[in-house]
């Protein structure tokens, strides 16, 4: 009886060669796996191109809502922007894709779990440690660490000359990725730093600035514990809601990023990001937070997101640190319920108002007709206090100055 192995299979030109190439160098039987974190039309077709080009099985996993509820909306909670830009879409897709593919490995009792993710990028880390994480017996088998193809000219004669369809025209110019979360776009122009990207070309989801419309846009979300439920007073799903979002923020051209990153491997890389719901939802739930957290724990937590970002990024989702953040952020977020209106108009986000039975806000406190809870002889004392080391260190360089 044959081995078998998991391949994460998205129907593209590489995981398209890599089950071929798998029969013939490992003769395994190959399961392919598609893992639906929201590519929407994508994934149309692709058990009968799998079958076709020598799987045995195939599997689609639909995990959208999944995706959306336990990996992107914690990582929101958290505040995590890596390099203070990157919204971290396919970061965070790629350990529940990996998570899917060891449930069906131990399912189907494979020996080993297949990627298509090059020797270059941060994906074969991603998948690597949550595999190593979850079911550390599992051989990893990673092509393009060990092959000869080089390059996508390569890929598409290694099809032509066994009669395999490719499943792209060489007229494809750049490298996308696209879940529900966000689409990312690298390659061409992007590769060079000193050029503009042609956004005309590239966007998807959103549209430049200039053409947003020329009248803004509100919206309503209402949060409870730090968890979105409901849109302009309808309650949705996660992934609806972010879906519905995309489409809004889209259209009045919010949320799209050009970033040069720092990979995990050590290479900077360029591209460009959509992530038009998620970026409503950062700026709805940071607004709830300046209402509702006190100084310190909103200090804290905007100190703890550059840390979730790191370990998103770097693949390290199935951490002891990972979870004990999220648990500290879910504990933190318990007060964030609460009502957020915000207006969209030309790519800027501004916020219009809001709502929580949690605010800390007091208005007797903040108006200049100060109320009870605040005496401004209280003030005298206070500063005296708060400034006494600034008073001692003054008296001491006057001693000093004084002996010279």
């Amino acid at each position: 009886m044959k081995k078998k192995v998991i391949l994460a299979y998205s129907g593209g030109l590489d995981t398209t060669v890599i089950i071929p190439w798998l029969k013939e160098n490992y003769d395994y039987d190959v399961i392919a796996v598609c893992v639906d974190v929201g590519q929407g039309k994508e994934t149309d077709g692709l058990e009968e191109r799998a079958l076709n080009t020598g799987a045995s099985k195939f599997y689609l996993e639909d995990v959208a809502e999944e995706f959306i509820k336990d990996y992107a909306f914690p990582t929101m909670k958290a505040g995590a922007v890596y390099e203070g830009k990157y919204l971290l879409g396919t970061s965070i897709a790629r350990p529940l894709i990996a998570k899917k593919l060891v449930e069906v490995a131990l399912k189907e009792d494979a020996s080993a779990i297949c990627h298509g993710a090059t020797g270059k990028g941060n994906d074969q880390i991603r998948f690597e440690l949550t595999i190593k994480a979850l079911a550390p017996h599992l051989e990893i088998i990673a092509p393009w660490r060990i092959w000869d193809i080089k390059s996508r000219e390569d890929a598409m004669a290694y099809l032509e000359a066994r009669n395999i369809p490719a499943p792209m025209k060489k007229t494809d110019i750049y490298s996308r990725d696209r879940n529900l979360w966000h689409l990312s776009h690298e390659g061409m122009e992007l590769e060079h730093p000193d050029q503009e990207p042609i956004y005309d070309r590239l966007l998807q989801i959103s549209v430049t600035p200039e053409k947003a419309p020329d009248e803004p846009t509100y919206l309503e979300l209402e949060f409870e514990k730090g968890v979105p439920v409901k849109l302009n007073g309808e309650a949705l799903s996660p992934a609806t809601l972010v879906a519905k979002l995309n489409e809004i923020g889209g259209k009045n051209g919010v949320g799209v990023i050009d970033i040069l990153e720092n990979r995990v491997v050590g290479m900077k890389s360029r591209g460009v990001y959509e992530t038009p719901g998620g970026t409503i939802l950062y700026a709805a739930i940071g607004e709830l937070e300046r209402m509702c957290f006190d100084k310190q724990t909103l200090a804290f937590k905007n100190m703890s997101a550059v840390k979730f970002a790191e370990l998103a990024y770097s693949g390290e989702w199935e951490t002891p640190l990972r979870e004990s953040l999220s648990a500290m952020l879910d504990k933190m977020h318990e007060v964030t319920t609460g009502t957020v209106k915000l207006k969209l108009y030309k790519g800027n986000i501004i916020p219009a108002g809001m709502t929580s039975p949690y605010s800390l806000y007091n208005e007797s406190l903040a108006s200049f007709t100060t109320g009870e809870l605040y005496s401004h002889h209280d003030a005298e004392g206070f500063i005296n206090l708060f400034g006494l080391p600034l008073k001692v260190r003054a008296l001491m360089k006057q001693t000093l100055s004084s002996r010279t």
